[in-house]
């Protein structure tokens, strides 16, 4: 059986899309063949920063390249979450997105959404403490909640993240769950824990509602102490730590969940290369170990189940943005 004669033109059109597939495959197959980036939306010192650096050395070791981390800061997360969704889908870009993304959108502060992300993997989840100056008049949770019911509106700040991040939703949710109103304590707007911490302790500030483990250098340094965690168990890391439920009996918890994402249109093949490598880095001896010691929480879930739960929380924290009053 012959073949019949094809046009010159349909010959070279073939061999071009054979020639075209096959670097595609070559280039996927190398990938990555340069550095990558990692963006955070947080300032450098805080629990999402530590985080990010530790799984990118870790990462380094899977991927047989530099990752190096960048901190874009500002905007209470627009920045450098928007920095992530505006990256070429190459897979050398990505970041460590944190819970603002399902917060900041509900606000009117951006158009972003968790449907503009790739989710690679969730590597993290926190719980928020509850923070006061070593030297604080106040020596216990119930002491304090009973100033902050009878003092007069505004006489308390608190900081460790934007306006509407997670640590302010997370305590304005507390308060409420005290029958207190969210607005009782003024919220002052920061980079992230560690510059609150850095008030907190020259007494610019009353209280700051972050992860226990960002607050660990001070509390260990006898500058600040930690009334409780509002988790469903103490820390194993900070056992002296009672939780809410045992001091007043409160069940509220909303925490703070972390994970890798890139922008949206990534080639799946890079994903899944992606994930198999931060599965690996997540399981290390370099990241569990480090987590452990800090005490930050240790949760995983592959891309599908990280996209489902960015899904959920979306809703759960747009209830929570128009309980506080700061949906736009």
């Amino acid at each position: 059986m012959t073949t019949p004669n094809r046009p010159l033109s349909v010959l070279i059109a073939s061999s071009l899309a054979v020639a075209m597939a096959a670097a595609s495959g070559s280039v996927l197959a190398d990938y990555p063949e340069r550095p990558l980036t990692l963006i955070v939306p947080w300032a450098a010192g805080g629990g999402t920063d530590a985080t990010a650096r530790t799984i990118a050395r870790a990462l380094e070791e899977e991927l047989g390249q530099n990752v190096n981390v960048v901190n874009r800061t500002g905007g209470s997360g627009v920045v450098g979450h928007t920095a992530m969704i505006n990256a070429r889908p190459d897979g050398y870009t990505i970041g460590l997105a944190t819970g603002e993304v399902n917060m900041m959108h509900w606000q009117g502060l951006t158009n972003l959404t968790f449907e503009d992300f790739t989710p690679i993997a969730q590597i993290n989840y926190d719980f928020p403490g509850i923070q006061v100056a070593a030297d604080s008049p106040y020596g216990t949770l119930e002491e304090l909640l009973e100033a902050i019911r009878t003092e007069p509106k505004g006489t308390f700040t608190a900081s460790g993240t934007g306006q509407g991040g997670v640590w302010h939703l997370a305590f304005a949710g507390f308060l409420m769950d005290q029958g207190i109103d969210a607005d009782q304590v003024t919220w002052i707007p920061s980079e992230g824990a560690a510059p609150a911490m850095t008030e907190l302790v020259s007494g610019g500030i009353d209280i700051v509602p972050s992860s226990v483990p960002e607050a660990r250098s001070m509390i260990e340094a006898g500058r600040v102490k930690s009334f409780a965690v509002m988790s469903p168990q103490r820390i194993p890391s900070f056992p002296d730590i009672p939780t809410t439920q045992e001091l007043i009996g409160s069940d509220y918890q909303v925490g703070e969940w972390r994970g890798i994402a890139g922008p949206k249109g990534m080639d799946p093949e890079i994903v899944a290369t992606l994930e198999a490598a931060l599965e690996a880095a997540y399981q290390s001896d370099t990241y569990q170990e480090f987590m452990q010691q800090q005490g930050f929480g240790t949760e995983w879930r592959d891309a599908e189940a990280f996209g489902q739960l960015m899904q959920e929380m979306d809703g759960v924290f747009g209830d929570i943005v128009e309980q506080v009053g700061l949906a736009n």
